[in-house]
């Protein structure tokens, strides 16, 4: 038996982790695996429940589930609550206290999804299939001090990058040996070049290099990085990075994909439960409407298939599914470019992928 959480959140949470439960569960009869769900309520609603976004409850719930299905979090209504009592700090609490070190992004342009892509056709003519992975445990979101004041010279803020040795080691470890696993290629991207920590990051990287020598290693400045990413994407594989970097070019390289509604991600616990949500917000203002994409959220499942549940074969299907889905022409808005593609809902594309994979 496998317990999956699932807290879908606030906004259109609740629309994109319906089909993507849909989804885990046909794979889950296909591969007879008892996959047992308890639902459970994060955010925003749960601030309006219980006054919390984060409740020990619910933590306690994650850490006895094999794996998290999250959707996302916030919205207009709760940004006026002070920073640590938001509805989206729920999410870096429960990162927090999940013990999540990397942040998995997968990318992947799909046969047939050219057309939705912001880059120009000639620059992802060679495909696009890379990983971000992003260390998501320290940096520049978890530094401290961090503070504001009121000085007499202005207000001041600071916020503090601060890495240790390991923490670079074992995120750049597992890109590693995910490289090994897909085309042998591993990028390093960090600012050694003005900040102390990437200069620490980059000499890690390459202490831990020196065990994959069948793994071509690259080092980039992040700032040259993003550029080369949207120009020449065909050429990166695996690409390590600190955890704001990360943040930041995670969104970027979404252009490549299509949109953003189509990137999965993947968030690695040390010792315990990995997290599970697409890299997009809450989207408040179709909330409600069955227009959200699902299919970032559906891919999720297919890492978690991947990475927690130890079903490949079960990652795998989704993934065809998917690509068949997008194949034969269905799209949801935020991906429907051409005449001759037939429109659908978030749940009608949850319904298609179940019925591809069924097929």
């Amino acid at each position: 038996m496998h317990q999956i959480a699932e807290l879908p959140g606030d906004g259109i949470g609740p629309e994109i982790t319906r089909e993507a439960v849909k989804v885990l569960k046909a794979v889950g009869e296909r591969h007879q695996l008892d996959l047992v769900f308890s639902h459970h309520l994060v955010g925003g609603a749960l601030i309006d429940a219980q006054g919390v976004a984060l409740s020990d409850e619910v933590v306690e719930a994650c850490r006895r589930s094999d794996a998290v299905l999250f959707g996302a979090v916030g919205g207009p209504q709760w940004d006026h609550l002070d920073m640590q009592d938001r509805a989206d700090h729920a999410l870096i609490r429960l990162r927090q206290e999940l013990s999540v070190y990397a942040n998995l992004r997968q990318f992947r342009l799909y046969p047939g999804l050219e057309d939705a892509s912001a880059v120009k056709a000639d620059l992802i003519s060679g495909g696009v299939d890379f990983i971000i992975l992003r260390e998501l445990s320290s940096g520049a979101y978890y530094g401290q001090p961090k503070f504001s004041e009121v000085t007499p010279s202005g207000r001041r803020a600071v916020d503090t990058i601060e890495y240790y040795d390991f923490q670079v080691e074992r995120l750049t470890r597992y890109g590693y040996e995910l490289a090994r696993q897909r085309r042998g290629r591993l990028t390093s991207m960090s600012k050694w070049n003005a900040l102390e920590s990437s200069r620490l990051w980059r000499d890690v990287v390459e202490e831990v290099a020196a065990e994959y020598p069948d793994v071509d290693t690259r080092h980039e400045i992040v700032d040259a990085g993003a550029m080369n990413l949207i120009q020449r994407p065909a050429e990166y594989d695996v690409i390590v990075m600190p955890n704001m970097f990360g943040d930041i070019l995670g969104d970027e390289a979404a252009v490549l994909a299509g949109s953003i509604g189509m990137v999965p991600s993947a968030e690695i616990s040390l010792d315990g439960t990995s997290l599970y949500e697409p890299i997009h917000g809450s989207a408040n203002d179709i909330e409600g409407k069955n227009i959200a994409n699902p299919i970032g959220t559906i891919l999720s499942g297919a890492l978690m298939f991947r990475y927690s549940l130890d079903c490949p074969d079960g990652a795998d299907e989704i993934e065809r599914a998917v690509g068949r889905v997008i194949e034969e022409g269905y799209r949801t808005a935020d991906i429907l470019r051409s005449p001759g593609q037939q429109r659908v809902s978030t749940s009608e594309m949850g319904d298609l992928v179940v019925e591809m994979l069924r097929e």
